[in-house]
């Protein structure tokens, strides 16, 4: 992917930023948030998955500002002058890692933000690659970490490394709430391990041979992994959403679909599902989308049970089991 238009739309929302900080600014959260408090911990969360992270283990304790609205692709995400001015004021900053998030280190320079960075993939096994690139098709571009998949979350073991990464963070930010922040990771830590084992039951009544999934675009291999499901392919062949099947690639995946007896197609909710709808009508199978589509690179609406990491992985199992499950 040619990076120069996202650096040039950095340097564009930065001069935004800094006319608007010139104009006289009345003090107002930055981001379109609420105004941080004298006695709370400013954080700039990047996604919607680490900023609920950071809300469930800071408490009242931490005021957020997340970057990336719900249903909005992180891959190909623009900051905006809100962006900057946010991070310029916030104590900490806090982001997925692994290249998801391409466009923050140049967005960071560009902000004057002298906190810490909180990286909420250290500690995380990374899956190497994507499944395309392991079946030998072209690695995907547009990853500042190309060999190496993003979407760690979709694990809920990994989602428990990465609040507790999100905990020391917090604690070396504010140790007077320490205290707190231990409470509340050791709380989480117990609700990640029963989201773990309802999914590991809810697959135990699958039957091996259903267990095959196609889905928009690259994004659930952890969690391909970690329930042992076959993935068959997506219809973005690429770990990124900016590729493109070609038309060999796209009659590759129909024929697979057809072979292996996979039962749907499952769009996500922040991608269209025109290309999943057509393949999947080529295939003669069922397209799974609208309110049952995927939680891939998103969580659902503030203040729904999918605008949740909980409710979203939950809603993810639900849906896959009962389409597979027919």
């Amino acid at each position: 992917m040619n990076r120069t238009p996202r650096k040039l739309a950095v340097a564009a929302a930065t001069a935004v930023a800094l006319l608007a900080a010139g104009c006289g600014s009345d003090g107002a959260g930055a981001g379109g948030g609420t105004a941080p408090s004298g006695t709370s911990l400013a954080v700039v969360a990047t996604t919607p998955e680490v900023a609920d992270f950071v809300r469930i283990i800071g408490g009242t304790d931490v005021t957020v500002t997340q970057l990336i609205k719900p249903n909005v692709d992180p891959h190909s995400y623009e900051p905006t002058p809100a962006d900057i001015q946010a991070i310029g004021a916030a104590k900490l900053v806090v982001k997925n890692g692994v290249g998801l998030e391409a466009w923050l280190d140049q967005t960071i320079e560009s902000s004057g933000f002298r906190g810490t960075v909180v990286d909420a993939s250290q500690g995380v096994t990374l899956r190497e690659g994507g499944h395309e690139e392991e079946e030998g098709g072209e690695p995907e571009a547009g990853h500042a970490d190309e060999e190496h998949d993003p979407h760690i979350w979709h694990d809920p073991r990994n989602a428990k490394i990465m609040v507790t990464g999100i905990e020391k963070g917090l604690v070396a930010a504010d140790p007077a709430h320490a205290a707190t922040f231990a409470a509340n990771l050791t709380a989480y830590a117990a609700e990640l391990d029963k989201l773990d084992a309802d999914n590991e039951a809810a697959f135990a009544k699958l039957p091996v041979a259903q267990r095959k999934l196609v889905t928009n675009h690259d994004a659930f291999g952890y969690y391909v992994d970690r329930y042992q499901l076959e993935f068959v392919g997506s219809v973005i062949p690429s770990l990124d959403t900016s590729a493109e099947l070609s038309a060999q690639q796209l009659t590759d995946l129909v024929a697979k679909i057809r072979a292996t007896g996979t039962r749907a197609i499952f769009t996500e909710s922040s991608l269209p599902p025109k290309t999943a709808e057509a393949i999947a009508e080529q295939a003669g199978v069922k397209v799974v989308g609208g309110e049952d589509a995927l939680y891939g690179d998103s969580l659902g609406a503030p203040g729904t049970p999918q605008g949740t990491y909980l409710g979203a992985e939950e809603h993810n199992t639900r849906v896959i089991v009962a389409a597979l499950g027919g």
